[in-house]
């Protein structure tokens, strides 16, 4: 009678692909947040230079009740830990991004996953205004800087920048920039202004 080999199978070890360049100096950690079904593991997946991690989970039953899924009832899956992914900015600057939950009952992971972060994408869906609200707030209490990134749904309707900052009670010094999660090159465009936001927030300090 044939059995099957006892003999335990290797995981595959790191790409090559995945390893960090040579010519890396400096690293910054920056989070993706926003709330539920905006597009956070979209963009980490999309800009990401390595293989991203994500721990997506299958939406059961037991969500029913406690999970907002208006304007999402399609989504078929959640994260439930967070998303990581890697991009060079340049030959030297590296950031690594981790994207949150945005079920409010995963909440209680952002406390890691922002130790020392140095700024936050927040990622919008017009169509739902409202579940940026208390992320946004988070964001202000712990003091991290932030820009504001409009994900470009198909049906999402347009506004004006100064209608959309007005709605999301955004002081003028904060970016707000349109963006399509899917799309490497936006995605990128994103992290940039972000990078240059707090560049000039350094610069403000020092002078």
């Amino acid at each position: 009678m044939d059995f099957k080999s006892s003999e335990p199978t290797l995981a595959a070890g790191p790409r090559s692909e995945d390893a960090l360049p040579a010519t890396a100096t400096a690293a910054v950690k920056v989070v993706v947040v926003g709330g539920f079904g905006v597009g956070k593991t979209t963009l980490v997946g999309s800009v990401s230079e390595i293989r991203p991690l994500t721990t997506e989970e299958t939406m059961t039953q037991a969500g029913v009740g406690i999970d907002d899924t208006a304007g999402v009832s399609t989504k078929s899956s959640t994260t439930v830990a967070m998303d990581f992914g890697r991009i060079s900015i340049n030959e030297e600057l590296v950031l690594y991004l981790f994207g949150t939950p945005g079920q409010e009952r995963f909440w209680f992971l952002w406390r890691g996953l922002f130790e020392g972060a140095l700024g936050a994408v927040v990622l919008v869906d017009t169509r739902r205004l409202e579940v940026s609200f208390d992320v946004i707030g988070r964001l202000e209490e712990r003091g991290v800087p932030f820009v504001v990134a409009i994900n470009s749904f198909p049906s999402a309707p347009g506004y004006p920048v100064n209608e959309l900052r007005a709605a999301l009670d955004l002081p003028d010094s904060v970016p707000i920039v349109s963006c399509d999660a899917r799309d490497r090159t936006s995605s990128r465009d994103v992290l940039l202004t972000l990078m240059r936001y707090l560049q000039s927030l350094a610069m403000s300090h020092v002078s």
